[in-house]
């Protein structure tokens, strides 16, 4: 994966780390993938510095381990941090998705239902991340009319904790040939909302992230002991 360079007359910080973050998202580069300055910052045109920075917001995000003098990678899967996210997810969601599905404001459902159609349209056209976008701003919708920006806000940086775990998800089902387990559940969700039957969103929601580690740890049999 080659970066295309930055433009001039921007915030060249801001840029570096929004190359480096949107190749992470999209999987372009892959977990355990080397982050050296060097290459970085000739693909990009710039100065070690700013890619330095970069890397180091990255690994406050979660997405890179940067240790002290040794090169920076993107963060590699552990079982043990899969259950530990998914955990929480389930912990948050639960709480948002309880609340939203009682105060959707009109057209909400709309818009959740644009987004299900979008994703199923990514999905068949093996566009990835852009399911997992769609994905996200469906469910976004729901959280965000719970009306706790702070729960909101937690619960997108799990999202972004987990890209990779969700990205190597999707991937497994789509080795299967059956993506059906990708949108069915939004089917679920969809009709539990416009019943306004919080505990079923609730359930749904439940029931999808722990299909999903089990889609994951599908992919990591070398630690399914652990």
């Amino acid at each position: 994966m080659r970066l295309a360079q930055i433009e001039p007359g921007g915030l060249v910080g801001e840029q570096v780390f929004d190359a480096i973050y949107t190749s992470i998202m999209n999987g372009d580069f892959e977990a355990g993938q080397k982050l050296r300055i060097e290459e970085l910052s000739a693909q990009l045109g710039v100065s070690h510095m700013p890619v330095r920075e970069a890397l180091r917001r990255l690994e406050e995000t979660g997405l890179v381990d940067n240790p002290p003098r040794r090169t920076a990678v993107v963060k590699e899967f552990h079982l043990q941090e899969l259950l530990h996210v998914y955990s929480s997810r389930r912990i948050l969601e639960d709480a948002a998705s309880k609340e939203g599905s009682q105060s959707l404001a009109r057209g909400d459902l709309k818009k959740m239902r644009a987004e299900h159609t979008a994703l199923k349209v990514a999905l068949r056209e093996g566009r990835i991340a852009d399911y997992l976008d769609h994905d996200e701003r469906l469910l976004g919708i729901l959280y965000a009319a719970a009306g706790n920006p702070v729960l909101l806000e937690l619960i997108r940086n799990l999202w972004t904790r987990c890209r990779s775990y969700k990205i190597l998800g999707v991937r497994q089902a789509l080795a299967t040939g059956d993506t059906s387990p990708l949108w069915q559940w939004h089917e679920e969700l969809l009709a539990a909302v416009a019943r306004e039957d919080g505990d079923a969103v609730s359930r749904v929601i439940d029931e999808s992230l722990l299909a999903a580690i089990d889609r994951i740890r599908g992919r990591l049999p070398h630690q399914a002991g652990s």
